[in-house]
C-alpha cells in the first residue's frame, strides 16, 4: 500500500515552535508528513479522514510520506528475523525525505516506528542488519532524523490546544472515559509517550473540546488487540469488561486513538446497553463542527447517532 506523493517539514516546528505556544489567523500554521499506515486507508478509513479534517481545520498541513508501506504492525514482528524492523526502518528512511516530524494517528504503526527507532539507536544487532537491508533496497541509510509523532501528541500541545479551545463551535458536553490502551504507552523506554501509567495527553484534549471526562482505573488495559482473529473468546471478556467499567464510570462513549482497539471494542462487546467508541479525532470533529462528522460514526457498529449532539441527546 503507498501513499500519495510530495511531503515537507518545517524543523523543529512540533517541539519548539508550538511549545511556546504560537497561535496565527489562520490556525496553528505547522507543516507535518503523514503516515497513515494500513489500518486507515481500510478497517479504520474514518480514523483517517477526521484527522486529515480536524488537521485542516486547526491549520496543521498534513503532507503524505512518499512510497510508504505497511509497518508490519501486527504480524511481521513474530516472524524471527529483521523483517519487522526492517519495515519500520523502510518507512523512516522514506519519512526522512518529507521533512523532520511526521504525524502518525495508528497507536501500532507509531509503537513499530518507534521501537525501530529505538533499536537502531541501541546498535541491536537484528536493527543493524535491517538497516543495512533497507539501505540496500533504497540505496540510502537511515541517519535518525525524524521524530515520530502520535495524533495524541500533536494535539495536545499548548499552541494547538489553546487554537482548539478557540474553535469549538459547541462545547462537546458528553461524559466520556479515555481509552489509550497498551500500545501508545508500551514499553515506555521505547517510545517515551506520555506518562506510562497513567497518561493525560487525551484527557486534556477531551476537556478543551468540553467534554466530561470520568475517572476510571482502565486506560491503559489490553482489549487483546491482533487475538481477535485467533482467540475471539479471550477478547470478547477483556472488551466486555472494558465496556462494563465505562458503563459503571458513567460514560456515555469511549473514546480511543487506535485502530486495533475501536475494531475490538465496537464489534466484540455485547453487554446491555452497548456503549459506542469514538476516535479523538471524531470528537474533535464534532465540537469545530465538521460536516462529516455524522458519515465518520455512520461507520460504526454501535449506533454513535447520540454523539452528535452537544449533550448527547439522540438525534432521529
Amino acid at each position: 500500500m503507498s501513499g500519495a506523493s510530495g511531503a515537507c517539514v518545517k524543523p523543529g516546528a512540533v517541539s519548539a515552535g508550538m511549545a511556546a505556544g504560537a497561535v496565527g489567523g489562520g490556525g496553528v500554521g505547522l507543516s507535518l508528513a503523514y503516515y497513515p499506515g494500513c489500518s486507515l486507508h481500510s478497517t479504520g478509513w474514518e480514523f483517517d479522514a477526521s484527522t486529515r479534517a480536524v488537521c485542516a481545520a486547526l491549520g496543521i498541513e498534513l503532507r503524505g510520506v512518499p512510497g510508504w508501506t505497511c509497518c508490519g504492525s501486527s504480524s511481521a514482528h513474530t516472524r524471527p528475523g529483521p523483517l519487522g524492523r526492517a519495515l519500520g526502518l523502510r518507512n523512516l528512511v522514506l519519512a526522512e525525505d518529507a521533512g523532520e516530524e511526521m504525524l502518525v494517528p495508528c497507536a501500532a504503526c507509531y509503537n513499530v516506528l518507534k521501537g525501530a527507532d529505538a533499536a537502531w539507536r541501541a546498535g541491536e544487532e537484528e536493527a543493524r542488519e535491517a538497516a543495512h537491508l533497507v539501505e540496500d533496497s533504497l540505496g540510502r541509510p537511515y541517519r535518525g532524523k525524524v521524530a515520530v509523532r502520535h495524533v495524541l501528541e500533536v494535539l495536545a500541545l499548548p499552541g494547538v490546544l489553546e487554537t482548539l479551545r478557540a474553535r469549538v463551535r459547541s462545547p462537546w458536553r458528553v461524559p466520556v472515559v479515555p481509552y489509550y490502551g497498551c500500545l501508545l504507552a508500551r514499553p515506555s523506554a521505547q517510545v517515551g509517550f506520555d506518562r506510562p501509567e497513567q497518561p493525560v495527553l487525551m484527557d486534556r484534549i477531551l476537556e478543551a473540546i468540553g467534554a466530561e471526562v470520568r475517572p476510571w482505573s482502565y486506560k491503559t488495559d489490553c482489549c487483546g488487540a491482533s487475538l481477535t482473529i485467533s482467540h475471539a473468546p479471550v477478547v470478547e471478556v477483556l472488551v466486555n469488561e472494558l465496556i462494563k467499567q465505562a458503563g459503571r464510570a458513567g460514560a456515555l462513549a469511549l473514546v480511543t486513538a487506535c485502530p486495533m482497539c475501536h475494531a475490538n471494542l465496537d464489534s466484540r462487546q455485547s453487554v446491555t446497553p452497548p456503549v459506542p467508541v469514538l476516535y479523538i479525532t471524531e470528537a474533535v470533529g464534532i465540537a469545530l463542527g465538521l460536516p462529516d462528522a455524522g458519515r465518520w460514526l455512520g461507520a460504526h457498529l454501535v449506533d454513535a447517532r447520540a454523539l452528535l449532539t452537544p449533550d448527547g441527546e439522540m438525534v432521529s
